[in-house]
C-alpha cells in the first residue's frame, strides 16, 4: 500500500511539472499582466453596464420622454440612444441633455433616435 501512495504522489507531481511547463509555454505574457489586463477589462464592463443603466432609468423617469422606447447602448463611455418609435426634437435634446449629464458619459450618439 506505502509503495502504491508513494507512485501515486510521484506521478500526480510529474503531470503537475508537465502541465505547468506546457502551460507556460502557450502564455506569451507573464500571469500578473494578463490578470491586470483582464481586471481592466472586468471593468470597463461594469462602468459600461452602469452607465446603461442609470441613463435608462433616468430617462424612464423623465416625463414628456418616451424612457421605455428608447435603446440605451455604452461602449467604452460612449452612449448610443435609439428608438422604433418618432420623438420630438425636444426629447431627442433632453434624452441627450441627461445622458450627458450622467458620471463617466464620454461622449452620447443619439443619431438612432427618429425624429418627428
Amino acid at each position: 500500500m506505502k509503495k502504491f501512495a508513494i507512485a501515486a504522489a510521484t506521478a500526480t507531481a510529474l503531470t503537475l511539472t508537465m502541465a505547468n511547463a506546457a502551460f507556460a509555454q502557450q502564455s506569451t505574457q507573464a500571469p500578473m499582466v494578463v490578470a491586470a489586463g483582464e481586471v481592466t477589462h472586468a471593468k470597463e464592463a461594469t462602468s459600461d453596464t452602469w452607465i446603461t443603466t442609470k441613463v435608462k432609468s433616468d430617462l424612464v423617469t423623465e416625463k414628456g420622454i418616451p424612457g421605455t422606447d428608447i435603446k440605451v447602448e455604452t461602449n467604452k463611455g460612449v452612449v448610443s440612444l435609439s428608438s422604433t418609435v418618432a420623438v420630438t426634437e425636444a426629447q431627442k435634446a433632453t434624452a441627450v441633455r441627461i445622458t450627458k449629464a450622467i458620471k463617466g458619459v464620454k461622449a452620447v450618439s443619439a443619431d438612432g433616435l427618429k425624429a418627428e
